[in-house]
């Protein structure tokens, strides 16, 4: 009955062990994050993109855009954000590159780039190919399909899954937010405008007042 009861301990800890090791190397994987995302909306979606090298750093990090009509990068201290654009005016892909004297995201660290983009596809999900470079010159290709079983290749690309379209309600709700702040800013432009046109009058009024007193005096 000992017998038996170490057995099954030592199957344990092997399956846990196994469990640990799968889960370790997933984590290792660039995967994006976009709380909330949905169909044809705009979302923030944050790249996290670990270094699995022992011996180098990532310097760089490029990642496929889906043809969006907007993608705006987040400052980062360090690093400087290129988005490329196709002939329609689409952004196409954005590329973060470790800027001169930044040693990059060294091994055992994790950094996260974030960007902010829309309209997103009107499909249940999307992938965002990523080629991430490490200080030595490896690339690594992030922009494997899942397997026909279901199963998780060796370097999936990173993606969402999308919630159902709002009936184009998110799509159009940062274009409305801006446009009603840019009226907002005009309206405010011209009520200041004329405030200051009228305590301009104001103050030549009482200058010239000032002066033919003087005079009379």
């Amino acid at each position: 009955m000992h017998t038996s009861f170490k057995r099954a301990l030592g199957t344990a800890a092997v399956a846990a062990s196994l469990t640990l090791l799968s889960a370790g190397t997933a984590l290792a994987h660039v995967t994006v994050d976009a709380p909330g995302a949905t169909q044809g909306g705009y979302t923030v979606a944050t790249f996290k993109v670990p270094t699995e090298s022992d011996t180098a750093s990532t310097t760089k990090l490029t990642v496929a855009l889906p043809n969006v009509k907007s993608a705006r990068t987040e400052p980062m201290a360090g690093w400087s954000a290129k988005v490329d654009r196709n002939d329609k005016g689409e952004a196409t892909s954005v590329t973060w590159t470790a800027e001169p004297g930044n040693p990059g995201v060294g091994p055992g660290q994790f950094q996260r780039f974030v960007v902010s983009l829309g309209k997103l596809p009107e499909q249940e999900t999307v992938s965002f190919a990523a080629a991430q470079t490490y200080s030595d010159g490896k690339v690594v290709e992030w922009n494997q399909p899942e397997n026909a079983d279901g199963s998780e290749p060796e370097h999936p690309a990173p993606s969402l899954t999308l919630g159902a379209s709002k009936d184009g309600e998110d799509g159009h709700r940062v274009d409305n937010a801006a446009a009603e702040s840019d009226d907002a800013t005009d309206t405010t432009a011209r009520w200041l405008g004329g405030i200051g046109l009228a305590l301009g009058a104001l103050g030549a009024a009482l200058g010239l007042g000032a002066v033919i007193r003087s005079r009379r005096s």
